[in-house]
């Protein structure tokens, strides 16, 4: 299997320039790319239903520090997990005309359950991420301030792939509070 990886992180802030009083708004948007997403296919779900690995959890993390050698941490860090049901159905709400599809998967997000139709719908579900993190300005201080982003992902072994974790940093957003 191909060697997996989290995507380049993308920082994005509502706007460059906060008052002290103000909250701010960080969104950190990743991936997880490579063997483990390749390796989620409608033929993969189909065999390890037939062998009773009907569940998949993949554990993630992101955490928004700020700061040079004492870096603080921003906002409240997180710590999940994203969760996929492999199941079989008769359902013909599910029926796809193209073919004779049995096998769904299930993925369920701070828990709440999706059902996509399509390979990469349920790819994009399970593996692209987008955390919204809000904190106040008076916690960075009045001045100039970089932020970046940490994250991890971990997942145990499964018919159709290992066990395994990545992890990697973000580059630097620059916020400003007057």
């Amino acid at each position: 299997m191909a060697e997996s990886r989290i995507s380049e992180i993308r920082l994005a802030s509502s706007k460059p320039e906060y008052a002290p009083d103000e909250n701010v708004e960080v969104n950190v948007r990743f991936a997880i790319e490579g063997g483990l997403r390749d390796a989620f296919t409608e033929e993969n779900w189909t065999k390890a239903y037939g062998s009773n690995d009907v569940s998949f959890k993949i554990k993630y993390g992101v955490k928004l520090t700020s700061g040079g050698f004492r870096k603080k941490e921003m906002g409240r860090t997180v710590d999940t997990y994203r969760k996929a049901s492999i199941f079989w159905t008769r359902n013909p709400k599910l029926v796809n005309p193209m073919k004779e599809k049995r096998v769904w998967v299930q993925v369920a997000k701070n828990f709440e359950p999706f059902i996509r139709l399509s390979e990469e719908e349920v790819r994009q579900e399970l593996f692209d991420f987008d955390e919204r993190f809000v904190f106040g300005a008076s916690d960075l201080g009045s001045g100039r301030h970089k932020v970046v982003a940490e994250t991890f992902a971990s997942w145990q072994k499964h018919d159709y792939t290992e066990a395994g974790s990545v992890k990697n940093g973000s580059g630097e957003l620059e916020i400003t509070v007057n």
